[in-house]
């Protein structure tokens, strides 16, 4: 997420932190290069002077604070000036006073609407609601189709009527469908398009007369930077929205759209989504996102995703073998698969308090999960239960069997072990964890994880995400001519 805006960002501030003293000279440099940094990652010019410049005024005013040092006070600012950018607190769902609300969600196409709509659904699902979706897509019946698909994926009402050719009356029948179901909420899946036009805006302005609602959402695809902005201003001057929801910022997003979407339209984002599967969608939190950027981590939202993600029988049943001293294989397995369901990788080393420098993302690859997995699915049940036995005829069998080279399975043990040697601590209660962070042990969903929420397995002596090496091909024996 942001990642090269990140990296800049971080290699900035950690230059600053450890100066005892900062001369206006070393401010100017560093407004220079977060300005450079703004200015490429996309964000918009005006966006970028403006916020250089109050920060310019506060570094220079600046006053030390308690145990600040001059450096970490400038790094305190420059996340407070980003904390104030992105907005300064959640900016929440506007509920209907008379228990239902209708939400309707625009953008262009290919922005993520659809699918958005099914994930925004299932969050209000797990947060106790009964919500409904709909679609009013008269131009692309597949839409609604796959409208259709993902919400019985996911357990949620969804109306269609493929056969109508006014947007408008499906968008009535869909009220009246989810009042009778006795829902709370009905989110709206209206049409894209290429390029914003009048007769799309003119379809929305009716359906927005036609069911009034609480919510009016664009769903922006943050992959096309400052474009969203203009695309952003268009529909806020055409029919008004309350807010944004980001989609796409797993990918190579450069910040732009969200860096500069909300100064520039006075509207909050509301929602991120941060890869494709329907439960990839989270609360914004400006706080959290600016810490993420500057590499502070956002142990909040990792515990947050711990918690929908794991099982929490299984969690329970892992602590048990942990406290027990009984951690295998069959649990580092688990623990792989629990990583899978909470998202990218490179999303979760963001989430550590000072991973993200100390990691080179390039190195990172979610395909050694899926490579690990398939080692430890190449062993028998004696070999997971009892890794001690695995001498090196077993590494080059099982290597054979999951396509990886001997080095590959040697590479896995030695993260194995690393993990039984935490777990070993753990049982023991003698691991000593990061000041501040002494009470994380107890909190729900992260017993079962191991590891440190499972990272410890997945490198040797710390957080090694390395490429896996693949099966090599055999030196060619030299013989006499």
């Amino acid at each position: 997420m942001f990642e090269s805006l990140s990296t800049k960002l971080q290699n900035i501030t950690s230059k600053m932190r450890g100066k005892a003293r900062v001369t206006d000279d070393d401010i100017k440099e560093m407004m220079r290069e977060i300005r450079m940094a703004l200015l490429e990652a996309d964000v918009n010019y005006s966006v970028v002077k403006e916020f250089v410049a109050d920060m310019t005024e506060k570094c220079k005013g600046a006053d030390v604070q308690g145990s600040f040092t001059p450096g970490q006070q400038i790094v305190k600012i420059v996340r407070e000036s980003l904390v104030e950018l992105l907005g300064t607190g959640e900016a929440k769902l506007v509920t209907d006073p008379s228990g239902f609300t209708v939400i309707i969600l625009y953008g262009l196409q290919g922005a993520g609407k659809t699918t958005t709509a099914v994930k925004l659904a299932k969050l209000l699902k797990k947060d106790g609601k009964k919500p409904m979706v709909a679609s009013v897509d008269v131009h692309r019946p597949a839409a609604a189709r796959q409208l259709e698909v993902l919400a019985k994926g996911v357990g949620v009402d969804c109306y269609i009527d493929p056969e109508c050719p006014d947007a408008v009356k499906i968008a009535r029948d869909a009220v009246d469908r989810a009042k009778y179901l006795l829902c709370n909420y009905l989110i709206i899946d209206t049409a894209g398009r290429t390029v914003v036009d009048d007769e799309m805006m003119e379809e929305l302005k009716q359906i927005n007369n036609s069911v009034k609602p609480s919510e009016k959402l664009l769903v922006v695809d943050a992959m096309i930077g400052q474009e969203a902005v203009n695309v952003a201003q268009s529909f806020e001057d055409a029919i008004g929205m309350d807010g944004f929801i980001m989609t796409k910022l797993d990918g190579d997003a450069r910040g732009g759209a969200a860096l500069s979407i909300r100064k520039l339209t006075g509207k909050p984002i509301k929602y991120i989504c941060v890869g494709e599967k329907v439960d990839a969608i989270e609360t914004f939190y400006p706080q959290r996102m600016a810490d993420r950027i500057l590499g502070m981590g956002d142990v909040i939202s990792l515990i947050e995703r711990a918690s929908v993600n794991v099982d929490e029988e299984e969690a329970r049943k892992q602590l048990g073998r942990m406290m027990n001293n009984e951690y295998d294989l069959n649990d580092l397995y688990s623990q792989f698969e629990q990583m899978k369901k909470m998202g990218s990788l490179k999303d979760l080393v963001g989430m550590i308090p000072g991973a993200a420098g100390k990691v080179n993302e390039d190195d990172i690859d979610d395909a050694i999960i899926d490579h690990n997995m398939a080692i430890i699915s190449s062993m028998t049940k004696k070999e997971r239960k009892n890794p001690k036995i695995l001498d090196a005829s077993r590494r080059k069998r099982i290597a054979a069997g999951a396509g990886v080279s001997v080095s590959d399975v040697n590479k896995l043990m030695q993260q194995y072990e690393t993990s039984a040697k935490l777990m070993k601590q753990m049982s023991k209660g003698g691991l000593k964890l990061p000041k501040g962070m002494g009470g994380m042990g107890g909190l729900k969903g992260l017993g079962g994880m191991g590891g440190g929420m499972g990272l410890g397995g997945l490198g040797g002596g710390g957080l090694g995400f390395g490429k896996p090496q693949g099966k090599k091909k055999p030196k060619k024996k030299k013989g006499r001519r």
